[in-house]
C-alpha cells in the first residue's frame, strides 16, 4: 500500500510539473518594462573582456535606460562596471586595454568620464558645453576624440522695442533660414554646428580642431602615428542642398589643416584607417538618384589615391567595417533575407561569412540593429537575438562555426512565458514569379486544427526589413489570439539592390501584389481564413495598409498608423521634406502634380469600406498628424467606420517610449475585436 501510494504521489507530482511547464502564461503588456537587452559590445583589445551598455526600461519614468556593464569573455565576473545609477554609454576600450572611456549623464550634461580597469577607480575628464558623441582614443592612449555641437546664433530680423518692467509679452519669434530645421523626435534644430575636439585622456581643455560653418563628424578614425583624425563631412559650399553627398576628410591634430581625400557625388562615410597606417576604408556609392543604392565598402591609399570597390561580389549594404589587426581584412556586418550577418572580406574582395542573427534591439518590431566589436586576435562580440527573445551578448571565437552566448538577461522572465512561434514563409509573387519572403506568428499554444484571425503587420520604410527577430509587439498580437503575418515585398531590403530599386517612381506599387499573394498563400495553406482577415502597419507600412483597404474589401478591419496619405502635403511638411523630389518620383509635386497624386493613398478613399482605425503621434514630424487626419476626415465625411487615435508625446517612433508602444498595440487590438468574428 505503502509502494502505490509512494507512486501515486511521484506519478502526480510530474503531472503537476508537467502541467506547469505548458500553462505558463503568455506575454504580456507590462512585461515590455521588464525586457533587457545588450547594445553597443566592446570587446577588450587583447579579447578577455567585454563592456557593453545593457538596456531596459524605467516603469515609473516610462523611458529606456542604459548602464555599463562587464563581463569576461567566458562569461565569468558579469558585473556593473560603476556604480552610479544614470545613464551611461558609448564605452570605448584604449589602445592598451587598462582603461575604458566613455559618455555619462550628470546634472549638467553628458561629459566624458574615465574607468581605470585595473583599479576600477572612475573620473570625469571633461566640463562640456553640449553633449559629446563619436568618441575614439588616440594610437598612444594619451587623447581623445570627440564631436560636439558648437551654438550658432539664430537671425535676427528686426529689434523690438522694450517691454515695460513687469509685462508679460510673449515670447520673440522663432526665425529660421536654414533647409533643415527640424527633425522627428528631437523637434527644433538649434543653430549650430558639429565639430570634433581632442582632450587629454588624463583631463583638461578640449581643443577645437575643425572651423567653419560646416557639419563635421561621424566616426572619427586615427593615423597610427597620431598626426591626423579621418572624418566624413559636406564642406560644399552649397551643402544644404547637396544633402546627399559627404566626404572623407583629414585633419592635422597640431594645425587644423583640413584636407578631402574624396571627391565623387555621393555619400562616403564611416573611415577607418588600417593598423599598418596604409589604406582608409570606408563605406559610400555614387549617387544614381534612386530609391534604393547600396552603401559598399571602398578602399583608397592612406593619402586618397587608388580608390577601388571592395565588397562589389556582395549584392547587399554594408555596414560596422572594423580592420584585422594585420591590416589584411575587414570585419563588416550586412543584412540577408531578413537576417543580419557578420563577414570578413580581405582585400581581394573575398568574403567569408562568419555569424548569423545578430541583432535584437529593435524591441518594438523585428527590424534590423544590434552591433559587433572584434579584438586582436580577431574574436568577435556581438548582439545575438531569436524571435523568442531580444539581443543577448555572444562570443565568436577564430575558427570556431558556434558563438557562445554568455548572457541571458531575460531568463527570469521569458522562461516562464510561453512565447507564440515564429516560422518563416517563402511565396511567389503573382506580377512577375519573384520569390517573396515573409514571417508567421502563431498563438501561443497554437492548435493547427483551430481557426484563427489573421493579421497583417506591414513594415515601414520601405527601404527596410523585417526579420527572424525579436518583437514585443508580434508577441502581444500572437497573445491576443491572432496569427500574425509579416511579409518582405519588394522594396525591402536585404534582398539586393534590384529587388529594392522595383519601388524607384512606383510606390506604391506591386508591393501590394507580393502582400495580398502572401495572404492568399496563407488561405491556401489553410493557415488563414477568408471572413477573418485584418491588417496594420506604421509608416510606409501605414501607407501601405491604407493602399490595400482602398484596393479591396476583403478585411474586416484595419488600423492605419502614422501614414502618408497625400504626397504632395507630405512632401512639403515633412521634417525630411527636401528630400524626396526625384528619389521617389520625378520633380517636386507642383512640377509633377499628376504622378504625387497617382500614388497617394488619398486618392483610393473613396473606394474604403473596411472600418478603420487612424492613429499617429501627436508630435511625429515625419508623417505628421495632418496626414493621418486627411483619411480620418474624409472617412468621416463618406460617413464610414472609422476612429481617429492620437497618441500624446510621441513622434514618429510611437514605440519609444513604452507605454505608447503599449497603448498602440492595445487600441489596434481593440479594434479588431470590435470586429472580430
Amino acid at each position: 500500500m505503502y509502494k502505490k501510494y509512494s507512486f501515486l504521489l511521484a506519478f502526480m507530482s510530474i503531472i503537476s510539473i508537467a502541467l506547469a511547464q505548458t500553462d505558463k502564461p503568455a506575454f504580456s503588456y507590462l512585461d515590455v518594462f521588464e525586457l533587457e537587452y545588450v547594445s553597443d559590445p566592446q570587446i577588450s583589445p587583447n579579447g578577455n573582456q567585454i563592456v557593453y551598455r545593457r538596456m531596459g526600461f524605467d516603469i515609473l519614468k516610462d523611458r529606456a535606460v542604459g548602464n555599463l556593464w562587464i563581463v569576461n569573455s567566458d562569461g565569468s565576473r558579469h558585473q556593473k562596471l560603476t556604480s552610479r545609477e544614470v545613464n551611461e554609454s558609448s564605452a570605448r576600450w584604449s589602445p592598451s586595454g587598462d582603461r575604458i572611456a566613455f559618455v555619462s549623464s550628470t546634472d549638467e550634461g553628458s561629459e566624458i568620464y574615465i574607468y581605470w580597469v585595473g583599479s576600477g577607480k572612475l573620473a570625469r575628464i571633461s566640463q562640456l558645453e553640449k553633449s559629446p558623441s563619436s568618441i575614439s582614443w588616440s594610437p598612444d592612449g594619451k587623447q581623445i576624440a570627440f564631436s560636439m555641437n558648437i551654438a550658432k546664433a539664430a537671425p535676427v530680423l528686426v529689434k523690438l522695442p522694450k517691454k515695460p518692467k513687469g509685462a508679460k509679452w510673449a515670447g520673440s519669434p522663432r526665425i529660421t533660414d536654414r533647409l533643415y530645421h527640424e527633425a522627428d523626435g528631437r523637434g527644433y534644430i538649434a543653430p549650430g554646428f558639429n565639430h570634433i575636439f581632442v582632450i587629454p585622456a588624463d583631463g583638461g581643455a578640449p581643443r577645437q580642431l575643425t572651423s567653419g560653418d560646416f557639419n563635421h563628424g561621424g566616426s572619427l578614425s586615427w593615423h597610427p602615428n597620431g598626426q591626423k583624425i579621418y572624418f566624413s563631412a559636406n564642406r560644399n559650399e552649397d551643402y544644404e542642398y547637396d544633402f546627399r553627398n559627404s566626404e572623407i576628410y583629414s585633419v592635422d591634430t597640431q594645425t587644423g589643416v583640413i584636407n578631402a581625400l574624396t571627391d565623387r557625388n555621393g555619400p562616403d562615410t564611416n573611415p577607418v584607417v588600417s593598423p599598418d597606417g596604409k589604406y582608409i576604408a570606408y563605406i559610400g556609392y555614387e549617387d544614381k538618384v534612386q530609391t534604393y543604392q547600396l552603401r559598399q565598402l571602398q578602399i583608397m591609399n592612406i593619402d586618397g589615391s587608388n580608390k577601388r570597390l571592395l565588397s562589389g561580389e556582395l549584392d547587399r549594404s554594408v555596414s560596422g567595417i572594423r580592420w584585422d589587426a594585420k591590416s589584411s581584412g575587414l570585419y563588416f556586418s550586412y543584412d540577408d533575407k531578413g537576417n543580419s550577418k557578420i563577414a570578413r572580406i580581405d582585400l581581394r574582395g573575398k568574403i567569408n561569412k562568419l555569424a548569423d542573427n545578430m541583432g535584437g534591439t529593435s524591441i518594438g518590431r523585428p527590424y534590423a540593429g544590434g552591433s559587433f566589436t572584434t579584438s586582436g586576435d580577431g574574436s568577435i562580440a556581438y548582439c545575438y537575438s531569436r524571435p523568442e527573445y531580444p539581443a543577448e551578448l555572444a562570443v565568436l571565437r577564430p575558427k570556431s562555426k558556434n558563438p557562445q552566448l554568455i548572457t541571458d538577461l531575460n531568463k527570469a522572465l521569458l522562461e516562464y512565458r510561453t512565447l507564440g512561434k515564429t516560422e518563416e514563409i517563402w511565396y511567389k509573387s503573382t506580377y512577375d514569379g519573384r520569390d517573396i519572403q515573409g514571417w508567421i506568428v502563431y498563438p501561443p499554444n497554437y492548435d493547427a486544427n483551430k481557426k484563427y484571425p489573421m493579421m497583417v503587420e506591414n513594415h515601414g520604410g520601405p527601404i527596410l526589413n523585417y526579420g527572424d527577430r525579436f518583437s514585443a509587439e508580434m508577441q502581444l498580437y500572437a497573445a491576443a489570439g491572432y496569427i500574425v503575418f509579416y511579409p518582405n515585398p519588394r522594396g525591402s531590403t536585404s534582398y539586393g539592390e534590384e529587388f529594392g530599386n522595383l519601388l524607384f517612381n512606383n510606390y506604391p506599387g506591386q508591393d501590394y501584389n507580393d502582400v495580398m499573394d502572401g495572404v492568399d498563400a496563407l488561405i491556401k495553406k489553410g493557415i488563414a481564413h477568408e471572413d477573418q482577415l485584418y491588417v496594420t502597419g506604421g509608416s510606409a507600412g501605414g501607407i501601405m495598409t491604407a493602399w490595400m483597404i482602398g484596393k479591396n474589401n476583403r478585411f474586416e478591419a484595419a488600423v492605419v498608423a502614422k501614414p502618408v496619405m497625400n504626397w504632395i502635403s507630405k512632401t512639403l511638411v515633412a521634417d525630411n521634406y527636401f528630400g524626396y523630389a526625384n528619389s521617389r518620383y520625378p520633380g517636386q509635386p507642383w512640377e509633377n502634380f499628376e504622378t504625387y497624386w497617382k500614388f497617394s493613398p488619398l486618392s483610393l478613399v473613396g473606394n474604403i469600406e473596411t472600418p478603420t482605425m487612424v492613429m499617429v503621434g501627436m508630435n511625429d514630424l515625419r508623417t505628421p498628424p495632418s496626414e493621418a487626419k486627411q483619411l480620418y476626415h474624409a472617412l468621416k465625411l463618406r460617413k464610414k467606420e472609422t476612429v481617429l487615435v492620437e497618441i500624446p508625446e510621441a513622434s514618429h517612433g510611437i514605440a519609444a517610449r513604452p507605454s505608447n508602444l503599449i497603448s498602440k498595440i492595445a487600441h489596434t487590438l481593440a479594434w479588431f475585436e470590435k470586429y472580430r468574428k
